[in-house]
Order: C-alpha cells, then structure tokens, then sequence
C-alpha cells in the first residue's frame, strides 16, 4: 500500500506534471528591465548637461560635454538594438524552461550594467591611455557579455525543443548564425580602442547600423500572396 502511495505522489508532483510556461510574462519583464535602463542613461545625462557647469557659455559647455552624449549615443544605440533583437528572438519562443530563464536573467544583469560601464567611459574618454583601455575593457565586457548569454539562450531555446513547432529549422540555423557573429564582432572592436578610442566608439556605431539592417530573425512585412493563390 505504501510504494502505491509513492507512485501515485510520483506521478503527481513528478516533472511530467509541472504547467508549461509560456514567454509572455518573460518578455514583458525583459521589457522593464530594457525601460528602466533608457530611463537611467537619460537622467544620467541630464545630471551632468552644460547647465551644471560654471563659468562657461552654452556653447563651450556642449563642446566641453561631448564625450557624455557620444557615450549616451553609442550605449542608447547598442541597448535599443538589443531590445530589437530580444523582441525579434523572443517570438519564435513559444514556453520556456528554468534553464532559458536563467539565461534571459544574465543577459538582462549585463543589460543593466550599461549605463554604469558609460558613465566611466564618457568620464575617462579624455584620459591617459591606460584609463581609455581600462574603461573600453569594462565597456565591451559589458556587451559581450550580453551577446555571450543571447546566444546561449537561442542554443538552449533550440536544443530543448522550446522553439515554435512551426519554425523552419533553417531559419532557426540562419538565426543562429547571424547572432553569433556578434561576440567576435564586439572584440574587433574592442581591439581598435589600441589604435584609437573614438575610433573603437565608431566601430561600435558601425557594429549596431549592420544589426538593424534587416537579417534572418527580424520583423518583415507579410509579403503579398501570388497571384492565382488563396490568401489563407
């Protein structure tokens, strides 16, 4: 009568009969996390706008202030390209296991470490040499990071079958390999901070413009159907 009992308490609390999660609640709170990051970044730049600085015209102010808004600019860029990746990406997951969550967690923990990596990057941009190499060092730590667990989270999406059904596996592939260019593509520019900082800055741009080019993965309009075809 016992080992009944056991089995009957296996059969009803074992993994088999845990509810499917799907990934709404997932993305929503992706989304929180992306706002509140945007939010910060401005406030940040608000905080040390010319307005707070003494004894200078408006104009030598914003000139003064460059290295903030080029820090702001780049960092807004590459976190907003990101959040269109994430919501790219995130479509094609139809439920989610703890392992994904974690993944999503640790991207999100890189996310919001953006706005503190530029804040010291928009300080040390002037520095000496070993300051600028310090800071971008932090800086592309910060988004490799980020682009290290995306992949992740796609490889492990696809390995436990957590994708759509009806997702071409060759689409999934050619996500797959349009993603992982990313990391090699943050330490390329992460290398040029050697030959020239603003330089590495600019790479950065370069890198986001090629990302939010249309690709494998990302939001296209319906085409029209053929003609001779049903629309359905």
């Amino acid at each position: 009568m016992a080992g009944a009992d056991a089995r009957e308490s296996e059969y009803r609390y074992g993994r088999g009969r845990e509810k499917v999660r799907d990934a709404a609640r997932v993305e929503t709170f992706s989304d929180g996390v992306f706002g509140v990051v945007l939010t910060v970044m401005a406030v940040e730049l608000l905080q040390t706008g010319p307005a707070r600085e003494s004894g200078r015209e408006l104009p030598d102010a914003l000139a003064h202030a460059w290295p903030s808004y080029l820090a702001y600019v780049i960092t807004f860029a590459i976190a907003g390209q990101v959040w269109l990746a994430h919501h790219n990406l995130w479509r094609y997951v139809a439920r989610v296991d703890q392992m994904l969550l974690v993944f999503n967690l640790l991207v999100l923990l890189f996310i919001a470490t953006i706005p503190f990596t530029a804040d010291l990057l928009s300080d040390n941009l002037r520095g000496n040499p070993t300051e600028q190499r310090l800071t971008a060092a932090l800086y592309v730590g910060t988004v490799l990071g980020e682009a290290i667990f995306v992949n992740l989270s796609w490889w492990w999406a696809r390995r436990r079958g957590l994708l759509h059904p009806d997702l071409d596996p060759r689409l999934a592939r050619a996500i797959a390999r349009r993603i992982l260019l990313k990391p090699l593509f943050y330490l390329i520019a992460f290398a040029i901070v050697f030959v020239d900082p603003i330089l590495s800055l600019c790479a950065y741009l370069l890198l986001v413009g090629f990302y939010l080019i249309g690709g494998a993965g990302d939001l296209r309009p319906a085409g029209r159907p053929r003609q001779g075809r049903s629309a359905a």
